[in-house]
């Protein structure tokens, strides 16, 4: 299929990294009001129900949608029960800053996982894209040092962003991978729903197991109860439409390299929420992410028959 990258197409791909620019840095402003994988369930338990009304027909018998159940499973369990968890729990021990630019090898995981499992070829400007935006996350989990690359150890925080980021990768793969896809670019919402139906399932289970011999509370405020409403309705209801349309459209791999504009939105989100103004390793680890943006879209200009 020949990739895309419309103006329309565009938008798509830049909405979802701006709103999970603000996912990311509410996450850290509650991250002790609620425990994060409970956040995780409430979030999208919240979304579901927004949703119900536009879907409700998937649930009744003969639904064609369901013939991919397994698919509809696997969806749930990767984008919606383990990334968010395992985003909110790095948010513990890692800034929003450090959480997107480790999350910027996106593209890397998107080209590995493609080739390895779609049997997607990785083309040279994609390598040195991909290159680059592996030298951005070094520097930022190095702290710009070379004495701490060279011992490098990573906060848990970050470990956990970049299985996060492999997980995410295989999402957006399986995302285009459907037997129908015209059909489900026009009904997104029973689409996401059918997901959300299995999501809610595992990341309930998730939750229970972090209840589970645990003396845990939820400090309940209207800040909080806002907090929930926005990462229901935007990273998750809107981003996630957008994401999906935008990946049908230009194909995983030219989508990852949207990803990447999520650290410039979450530094200046957590400079004027948080207060944590970005330091000269950000900016240095950001200048390499925009140089390897930079030659994705010059890639992008050209037809690619060997993608999806």
């Amino acid at each position: 299929m020949q990739q895309q990258l419309k103006p329309r197409t565009i938008i798509l791909l830049t909405i979802p990294p701006l709103l999970w620019a603000g996912n990311v840095v509410v996450g850290r402003m509650i991250n002790q009001m609620i425990p994060p994988i409970t956040l995780n369930f409430f979030r999208w338990l919240i979304a579901f129900f927004i949703l119900l009304p536009f879907s409700y027909q998937i649930f009744r018998r003969g639904s064609g949608i369901w013939q991919q159940g397994m698919r509809l499973s696997l969806l749930g369990l990767l984008g919606i029960g383990l990334y968010n968890t395992l985003q909110y729990i790095a948010l513990q021990s890692s800034s929003p800053i450090n959480v997107t630019l480790v999350g910027s090898s996106i593209p890397v995981w998107m080209m590995i996982v493609g080739a390895i499992f779609f049997s997607v070829r990785i083309r040279r400007e994609q390598m040195i894209g991909a290159s680059l935006s592996i030298a951005g996350v070094l520097i930022v989990l190095s702290h710009g040092e070379l004495q701490q690359l060279l011992g490098l150890r990573l906060v848990f925080g970050d470990l956990l962003m970049i299985c996060a980021s492999i997980v995410w990768a295989f999402y957006s793969w399986l995302l285009l991978k459907t037997k129908e896809p015209a059909r489900i670019r026009h009904q997104w919402a029973p689409f996401l729903s059918a997901q959300l139906a299995y999501g809610v399932l595992w990341s309930g289970l998730f939750s229970i197991g972090e209840w589970t011999g645990r003396d845990l509370h939820i400090q309940w405020n209207l800040n909080l109860v806002l907090a929930i409403a926005y990462v229901a309705i935007g990273p998750a209801v809107l981003a996630y439409k957008c994401w999906g349309d935008g990946v049908q459209q230009a194909g995983p791999n030219i989508a990852g390299f949207f990803t990447n504009l999520t650290p410039l939105f979450t530094a200046v989100l957590a400079g004027a929420l948080l207060g944590e103004i970005p330091q000269l390793h950000h900016l240095i680890a950001f200048l390499f992410i925009v140089s390897g943006i930079a030659i994705s879209s010059y890639q992008r200009r050209q037809p690619d028959s060997t993608s999806p």
